[in-house]
């Protein structure tokens, strides 16, 4: 038995070659496999399948946040800046730098007209950047001109084009990493959802620092995370209502989703900041379902998953067997549909 506020029970082995560096083409013929967590069973399917999994009186919610080219590479050097947020002030955004020691507060980039400079700091390495985008231009519109696809960094050698790592319905910029449970939907896979009576809400959590910083602290409940913006529409808040009053289930389409449902009451709606860390003891009251990727050791969201499965030895074995069958990890890997009941 596993200590499950332990940082080292997250930890497993995974060969290099199980880290996906390209997705599935198509989208939905990633694998799926499928874990009952009140069965103690799993089966091994393909993400379209999931269909059989879902069916009349179910709500899917998915996270239609967008992603910027948040990667901005400094002209003549090897520096770089990943923006991560805006501030209040538009113009100022939290952001991770590399070389850190070299790029201090004062220091100035020119890029196609406009500039970035460094301009205070924050704790975990955060830094404060001031952008003056040219004139006649916002600053995502500079952004979307001289910034790259900010892709993870264990994807070394990816050849897929800049929109795979964006989902087929995202519409609202604002993320650093992609929400990547939902890179598995295409189109026509999700008007076949529709037409099983499934209905379809949408929900916008930025992802930044509080999703993919690692955890670090030996004991997990002494982690804290970063803030991130996340959004429940009034239409959202309903319809969970009216799964949970009608007997529906609720299938929360990735982890932001998820900690995104359980940072709102019941009914509640509107926009907030979250700092939600979910781990064991955690009480789930908005999904009954979870769609999500295989993740890397000691994250914070493998320690999310854990704690919806309820039996973290059953999970990590799960992960071991995903290893022996060859599935293919992390943000462009295969998927896992978990239920509760």
């Amino acid at each position: 038995m596993n200590d499950i506020y332990s940082l080292s029970s997250y930890d497993y082995e995974l060969p290099e070659n199980l880290i996906a560096q390209d997705p599935a083409s198509p989208r939905d013929s990633s694998r799926l496999l499928a874990l009952d967590a009140s069965k103690k069973t799993i089966e091994h399917r393909i993400f379209r399948d999931i269909t059989e999994y879902i069916g009349p009186g179910d709500l899917l919610v998915l996270n239609d946040t967008r992603v910027i080219p948040a990667r901005i590479r400094a002209p003549g050097s090897k520096s770089e800046i990943l923006l991560l947020r805006p501030t209040a002030d538009i113009n100022i955004w939290q952001a991770l730098a590399k070389p850190a020691r070299k790029l201090q507060s004062g220091t100035r980039f020119e890029i196609e007209g406009g500039t970035i400079e460094m301009v205070g700091k924050l704790p975990d390495g955060v830094r404060l950047v001031s952008l003056s985008p040219p004139a006649g231009k916002t600053c995502l519109e500079w952004i979307e001109e001289i910034g790259e696809t900010p892709l993870p960094p264990y994807i070394k050698r990816s050849t897929a084009p800049r929109d795979s790592y964006q989902t087929v319905f995202a519409r609202d910029s604002g993320s650093a990493a992609a929400p990547t449970a939902s890179l598995h939907f295409t189109n026509e896979l999700l008007d076949k959802i529709k037409s099983l009576g499934v209905k379809i809400a949408y929900v916008t959590l930025h992802v930044g620092l509080g999703t993919f910083r690692p955890v670090r602290a030996q004991d997990i409940r002494e982690h804290v995370m970063h803030h991130e913006l996340c959004t429940i529409p009034y239409e959202t808040a309903q319809a969970v209502l009216d799964r949970k009053k009608n007997g529906g289930r609720v299938i929360a389409g990735g982890t932001t989703v998820m900690r995104t449902l359980e940072s709102f009451a019941p009914g509640e709606y509107g926009t907030k900041e979250t700092d939600l860390f979910i781990t064991h003891g955690f009480e789930f009251k908005a999904a009954d379902a979870l769609i999500t990727n295989f993740h890397t050791p000691k994250s914070s969201l493998l320690m999310l998953v854990s704690a919806f499965i309820g039996d973290h030895d059953f999970l990590m074995d799960t992960y071991k067997e995903a290893v022996r069958l060859g599935y293919r990890f992390f943000s462009f890997g295969d998927a896992m549909f978990i239920k509760k009941t």
